[in-house]
C-alpha cells in the first residue's frame, strides 16, 4: 500500500483545499454546512458539486439538474473503456470503483506505475481520494459556518479558476487555436442569447461544432 500512497498523495492532498473551497461556496450560497460533506460523499464529482450548489440554492427544475449532470459527467463513459475495472474483484468492489471513478482516480489507475495493481490497491486508492475530498468539504463547511459570511465573497470563482488553469495547461501541451476560439465563441454566444442556461447551451453548441469539424475532416 506504500506505493499506492506514494503515487496518490500528490494528487489526493490537493483535494483538501479544493474541498474546503466547496464547503465555503456551500455556506456562501445560504445552505447549511452539512450539505458540503453530503454533496462530496453522494455526488462525488468535483465540478458537478460546485454547479449543484447553485442549482440547489436556486431550486432548479429536475430536468435542468439531470441534463447538467449528463453533460458534465458524460466523459466518465469513456474513462470506463480503459480503466482497469476488470482487476477489481466482487460485485460490491466493482460498483464502488465505478461510483468513485474520478478524473484523478482514472489518471492514477491507468498510469504505468499502477499497471500491476490488483483489486485491493485500486480500491484503496479510490477510498483515499474520496475520504480526502469529503474531509476537505467538511472542513470548509465548518470553517465557513464559523466565519462571517461577508468574508466568503468571491469563493464561487474557485471552480472557474480551476478550469481556466486546466484549460491553459491543456492548450500549452497541445495548442489548438481553432478549438479554443470555438469554445470561447460558444460560451459568449450562449451568454448573450440564453444567459439563464449558459452552461448547457454552450456545451451543446461546442459539441455540435466538434462533430461538424470531425465530419468535415473525415
Amino acid at each position: 500500500m506504500r506505493q499506492v500512497l506514494a503515487l496518490s498523495a500528490p494528487i489526493g492532498l490537493a483535494f483538501i483545499p479544493l474541498g474546503m473551497a466547496l464547503g465555503f461556496v456551500v455556506v456562501h450560497a445560504g445552505l447549511d454546512w452539512w450539505w458540503a460533506p453530503t454533496f462530496a460523499a453522494v455526488i462525488y464529482a468535483g465540478s458537478l458539486e460546485f454547479l449543484m450548489v447553485g442549482l440547489a440554492a436556486a431550486a432548479a427544475p429536475v430536468a435542468t439538474v439531470a441534463l447538467t449532470t449528463f453533460v458534465v459527467n458524460a466523459r466518465h463513459v469513456f474513462y470506463a473503456l480503459s480503466f482497469p475495472l476488470q482487476r477489481v474483484r466482487g460485485l460490491g468492489g466493482k460498483l464502488y470503483s465505478t461510483y468513485t471513478l474520478s478524473d484523478e482516480a482514472y489518471a492514477v489507475g491507468v498510469s504505468p506505475e499502477a499497471r500491476h495493481w490488483g483489486s485491493r490497491q485500486i480500491l484503496f486508492m479510490q477510498v483515499c481520494f474520496q475520504l480526502l475530498w469529503v474531509t476537505g468539504a467538511t472542513l470548509g463547511g465548518l470553517v465557513g459556518e464559523a466565519l462571517p459570511i461577508e468574508r466568503l465573497k468571491g469563493l464561487d470563482f474557485a471552480l472557474t479558476a480551476l478550469f481556466i488553469v486546466l484549460a491553459i495547461d491543456a492548450y500549452r501541451q497541445r495548442p489548438d487555436p481553432l478549438t479554443a476560439l470555438s469554445a470561447a465563441g460558444c460560451a459568449v454566444l450562449a451568454w448573450v442569447l440564453v444567459p439563464g442556461q449558459l452552461l448547457v447551451c454552450a456545451f451543446a453548441a461546442f459539441t455540435v461544432v466538434l462533430l461538424l469539424r470531425k465530419w468535415r475532416d473525415a
